[in-house]
């Protein structure tokens, strides 16, 4: 750590659905050819989805180095979680750049701090913060509301009204209105895009807005959490002889359901697209070994989309939601969708008299 110096650094973030995760992999395909980057990801969920979508679309090449902190904001326990493995992936990595995605719960002001600390003072040259919105959203007060989805784009040094593909004539306009009404926001650095294909110049505009004082949200450096060992704070899990687990975490007003699925089991592709299409929830990301390959399943504003991925560790897939009882039901239709099983495990089936 000592030898390294002012790498790059950029925090990209954006609340549920933005397209965060879209726009980090358009990045890494344009990256400069002879660079090493490092991308640190947190999630609200506790399985961790984004690690295995990145290395499974070839992402984790030679020059591109991945590293998740499952269980929400990054800064909890002290800010512990992140601190483990931004060093780890430092270390590992030696990047010419470093891209930081907090969860779309998490405050970024929090993760700017602790990236602002003395010990990465030298380490880390902190470069424009950039936060992806869905303009539509300015219309929902639900969102409008939320001080997280008020905090990412203050302190935004770059915005990016993503999805502008879908948008209606009106939707753009009322963003910018949003962000000079109720944020104090000029438009000059507001850009719009589709498919999250962020510009490389944007990362290299100047970190301005984290500059600004601001309250912190969590007084206790904890956030009420034990700190836990710090396997478990990176995400290492270990499955029971069932052949699976299941994981849950809670906070800013969303309940999240997780499970992690033993690689033997195969799933139905198309028990899982129908089950996965009717779930009535905020946010889902999944990945699953299937009997048509491996799939990425990722659903935002009722709509689900299918990618084909190289390769996976094992199959997992993350809920997010206002209503926790939406996921009383959801692990046995998950399970029902399991069609073999190698070795010992014994998959789950559908009794008589319910077919």
């Amino acid at each position: 750590m000592s030898a390294l110096k002012a790498i790059p650094t950029n925090v990209i973030t954006g609340f549920l659905g933005a397209g965060k995760s879209t726009a980090i992999l358009s990045l890494l395909q344009h990256k400069p050819s002879a660079e090493r980057w490092a991308v640190l990801v947190n999630e609200f969920g506790e399985v961790g989805i984004d690690g295995s979508l990145f290395s499974g679309q070839d992402a984790e090449a030679p020059d591109i180095y991945v590293r998740e902190v499952p269980g929400g904001c990054m800064c909890c326990a002290a800010g512990l979680p992140m601190q483990i493995a931004l060093n780890m992936l430092i270390a590992r990595s030696r990047p010419h750049r470093l891209l930081i995605e907090p969860t779309g719960l998490g405050h970024p002001r929090e993760v700017l701090s602790v990236l602002s600390a003395q010990h990465y003072r030298e380490v880390l040259d902190l470069n424009a913060t950039i936060t992806l919105v869905d303009a539509r959203k300015v219309h929902e007060r639900r969102y409008t509301s939320h001080p997280t989805f008020n905090q990412q784009l203050a302190i935004a040094d770059v915005i990016v009204a993503n999805k502008a593909d879908q948008y209606h004539s009106g939707d753009f306009p009322a963003l910018l209105s949003y962000l000079e009404r109720s944020l104090n926001r000029d438009n000059q650095s507001v850009f719009q895009v589709s498919q999250g294909t962020l510009q490389l110049a944007w990362l290299m505009a100047p970190a301005l807005q984290h500059l600004r004082p601001f309250h912190r949200e969590h007084s206790d450096p904890t956030n009420g959490h034990e700190i836990e060992h710090p396997a478990a704070l990176l995400g290492v899990r270990d499955i029971p002889e069932t052949g699976y687990l299941s994981i849950d975490n809670e906070g800013e007003g969303f309940y999240s359901r997780g499970w992690i699925f033993t690689p033997e089991w195969t799933f139905s592709a198309r028990q899982l697209y129908r089950l996965l299409l009717e779930v009535d929830v905020e946010r889902v990301k999944g990945v699953f070994i299937t009997d048509q390959g491996v799939i990425a399943y990722n659903k935002a504003d009722h709509v689900l989309t299918e990618t084909e991925l190289d390769n996976c560790m094992d199959s997992r897939i993350e809920c997010i939601g206002t209503n926790r009882r939406l996921f009383e039901t959801l692990e046995e239709a998950l399970l029902a969708c399991v069609v073999t099983s190698q070795g010992p495990l014994t998959p789950y089936k559908v009794p008589a008299d319910r077919l």
